[in-house]
Order: C-alpha cells, then structure tokens, then sequence
C-alpha cells in the first residue's frame, strides 16, 4: 500500500472513533436533556434537603450518643451555693494575743479591727425532694453563712448538715419540698470508654452542660492534705471548671455516678482532665452525716503501697498485682484479722484491689463493726480472712455526734450560750471530763475550752474532731479557762 493510502486509511479510522465517542457520552449520560441548575436552586434542594433530614431523625439519634435526656432530667437538680467566709485580722480568731496583753499593761489600748468577709462559690447537688444537697467541702469550708440559689433563681439560706474533708464532700439543707432530685446511680458499673455528663451551676448562670468519657476509674492524684484522705476518683474529659465544684457527674440515664471535685491543670482553669468522687462514697459519706452528724470512718489498719515492678522485684513478689502491706497497727482491724507485714492485699469482699484508689474505696463503703473479707497473697499461697474494721479510736461501735465527743482520753462538749457570753467568745470545745491520754500529758486541765487548733478556729465538738482526724505530727492549741486568758498547749500528735 502507498503512503498516500495508508494516511488517508488512518485518517478515516480516527474520524469514526471520534465519532463513536461522543454518541456514546450522549447516550450514557444523566444530564443530556438537563439544564444546568442555578446556585440560588441547588442552596435551596440542599437546605429542603437538611430541613426534611433534621425533622425526621430528631428522635433516631444512636442511643449513646443523645445528651437531651440526662440534661434534661438533671439541670433542675443542681444549685448554684454561696458562701461568706469570715476572715479573722490578727490570726487570734478575734480574740487577744499575747502582744495586745503587754500593750494593755503599759496603758495602751490596741485598735480593734474588724474581721474581713470573703466569697466562695461552687455547685451543688439536689439529692431528695425534701431539701438536702451535697457538695464539696472546699465550697463552703469555714462558711458563717451558706445561701442555694436553685436553677429557677429562688434563694435559700442553707444549714450544714455534717463535712468530710477526708472525701471532700459536705452535706446541706434547705427548708423546701417538692424539689426535684437526682437519683444515685451504680458508680462500680459504669466502664472506661462511657459517655457521661458533667453538670454545674457556676457563677449563676442557670446550668451549664459538658459531655465527655470515663477517662479511667480509681485515680489517685494526691491532692489531699489529710492522713486519712480518700481518692479514688472517676477522671473524665468533660470540660469542669472551678465554679462547677460540687457539680453532678451523671451517666445518659440521668443518674448520679459522682460529684465533681477536681481539676488537673496549670493555669487553675480546665485543661483536659477533671475528677469526681464516685456516687458509692457519696451515698455512704451522705448517709452517715444525716443520721449521725459526722462520717462513721472504717479503718483496716494497714499502712500500705502500690505494687509496682520494682517493689515486686525488691521484695521478691511472683506478680505485679495487688497492694503491699508494708505495716500492721498495732489493735487493728488487721491485727486481729491476722494480716501480716510482706501480705499483698488482692481483694476486698468481691472487689479488687489493683491499687491504693481501689482498696481505700471499697474499705470507705463500710462503717466502724461491719466484717469484710480480705483476700490476700502471703508468698506463693492465696489465703483470706475476715475482718471486723474499726474507728479511729480502735472501736469498732458507731459514735453520733450529740454535742459531745471523746478524743484521747478527753471528752469534749460544745458550751452553752451562758459560757460563751462569760468567756467572751464564739465558739469553743470544752474538756468535761479527762483521762489518761495526749490532753493529759500535756499539762491540760478539765474546764479547758480550746477555741483553735493551729490558729484554725474551732466552734463546737464537730469542728474539733474533724480537724484533729486531719492531723499529724505537732500541733498548737490554744484556748482558755474560766478565767478567760489565752493559754497555749503544744502537742504531739
């Protein structure tokens, strides 16, 4: 064939391809009679679109994943509190010193100050429909006075019921019925993972909602200044905030798993990590400070630490699970159970104990006389025993608070409105009676009233024995006696 045949051979194919080609397109394609939309028209599809999508689908949201409900049933629960924190100028709880005395003897008559009045504020939660509501104890610590506003803006003077600062959780009480409550729910149950709300009522501003997960379940992040302190806290992701302390936490139910209490964070604002104290240790601390005025706190009487590799490694342990019993007290709980320096705690009745958090938490349930059983690994060998928990005064009876109360050997009772217009004073614990104990040793007599404890003042019997719980190590009390001069005692304790 020619040059010239074979061009014009190639020429005529390329031209029916083409050809083919474009009948193709106009045959496959949607939009060959079709007139290009405007943008104006295809906004308006899209937004008929979204509109007919919300509308149907309102109620169709995955079950895990629809806030309204749980927001719903909770924000009319949760309160916003106001305390006024009175604040003593001379750190003599507003009563003379020793320099105001040798002024006096000189002719010179020291100016009175007036005491200073501060603010805090929190939140707080409705926990039955005839007024009470628990709270953080750092909300309304050393209030003179306590006002709940309730979401609807109604205002309350409230009455402290009874204060933990071992959990940080207090109890109020407001005169009013019918209020809606949130009811406690299983804080053992909820996993890591779970959906939860973080509810508060800061700084008046009618309830605020934040989602987030169970970050992880019995943290430790050792911010308690209290020997006898409990954290075994449920950390979450949900955005708290200061003005949220005291705030619910609660599952997609509606139900209370904790109080939120705390933050990590370097600027004093949330940065990603809050905890609350689960609603198995609300529900027992609130339950103690109702019917008996003070929390009823069970010891095991164990000093105890983590299991960790190198503690395994040290002390020769198969395993690193469990906690190590590092000291038996002498008339404990443990003693008398049998427990052993070297003993490596594994659980407590059905719950395990993988860490410090988790055992405090499980013994923190119980009260002073209830049995537990304590399974444990001495060597190789897996034993248990059953043991009867105590107070801190090694009894393992009950104590309700009725205005008088025994410490080391002293028995206090709070004054009457006479003693304390004799004495010229606000509030105070009086030694009634005294034995043989630290009181005593130090040179203290019966009639004593102390009215601080390392310059914290003390109102009543209550105050005392909680702030002596919270102590160790020496201490300064001061007080007076009938004759109403400031006396000064320095103990160990």
């Amino acid at each position: 064939m020619s040059n010239r045949k074979l061009f014009l051979a190639l020429f005529a194919a390329s031209l029916l391809g083409g050809v083919i080609a474009v009948g193709g397109f106009h045959l496959v394609s949607p939009q060959q009679n079709a007139t290009p939309a405007s943008n104006s028209e295809t906004a308006k599809e899209h937004h008929v679109k979204l509109t007919n999508f919300l509308a149907e689908t309102d109620m169709e949201v995955p079950a895990g994943l629809n806030f309204v409900a749980a927001a719903e049933a909770t924000t009319p629960c949760v309160v916003h509190i106001k305390s006024t924190i009175t604040q003593n100028t001379s750190g003599y709880g507003g009563r003379r010193s020793p320099m105001e005395d040798w002024l006096r003897e000189f002719g010179f008559e020291p100016r009175q100050q007036s005491p200073r009045q501060g603010q805090a504020s929190g939140s707080g939660v409705i926990i039955s429909d005839d007024g009470y509501i628990v709270t953080n104890n750092h909300v309304i610590d050393n209030a003179s006075e306590v006002k709940v506003v309730l979401n609807d803006n109604r205002s309350f003077d409230a009455k402290v019921i009874g204060t933990d600062p071992t959990t940080d959780l207090a109890v109020l009480k407001i005169d009013e019925s019918n209020l809606p409550f949130v009811r406690m729910g299983d804080s053992d149950n909820i996993k890591v993972g779970e959906w939860v709300l973080a509810v508060g009522n800061p700084f008046e501003l009618n309830s605020t909602v934040t989602a987030g997960i169970v970050s992880a379940k019995g943290r430790n992040i050792n911010i308690s200044r209290n020997q006898y302190g409990i954290e075994s806290f449920i950390q979450t992701d949900a955005a708290v905030n200061p003005g949220n302390s005291g705030g619910a936490l609660v599952n997609l139910k509606g139900e209370l798993i904790g109080v939120n209490t705390a933050i990590a964070s370097p600027t004093g604002s949330y940065a990603g990590y809050s905890f609350a104290v689960p609603a198995s240790i609300v529900e027992k601390v609130t339950a103690d400070l109702k019917e008996f005025g003070i929390v009823q706190r069970a010891l095991l009487g164990v000093q105890i630490r983590p299991v960790d590799a190198e503690l395994a490694k040290e002390e020769g342990l198969d395993e690193v699970q469990g906690v190590f019993v590092a000291e038996v007290n002498e008339n404990s709980a443990a003693k008398d159970g049998g427990l052993e320096k070297g003993d490596v705690i594994l659980k407590i009745d059905d719950s395990k104990t993988n860490n410090v958090a988790d055992l405090q938490e499980s013994i923190a349930r119980h009260r002073p006389g209830d049995k537990v059983k304590v399974v444990f690994k001495r060597g190789k060998s897996e034993k248990s025993t059953t043991v009867t928990l105590k107070n801190m005064m090694g009894e393992t009876s009950v104590v309700k608070y009725a205005g008088s109360t025994a410490i080391e050997g002293a028995t206090f009772a709070n004054l009457n409105p006479k003693e304390l217009e004799a004495l010229n004073v606000e509030g105070g614990a009086k030694i009634v009676s005294l034995k043989s104990g630290k009181f005593k040793n130090a040179g203290i007599k019966e009639g004593f009233v102390i009215t601080q404890v390392d310059k914290r003042p003390i109102r009543n019997t209550e105050e005392l024995s909680r702030v002596l719980s919270s102590k160790s190590g020496g201490i300064l009390i001061t007080g007076q006696y009938e004759d109403g001069d400031p006396v000064y005692y320095a103990l160990g304790w």
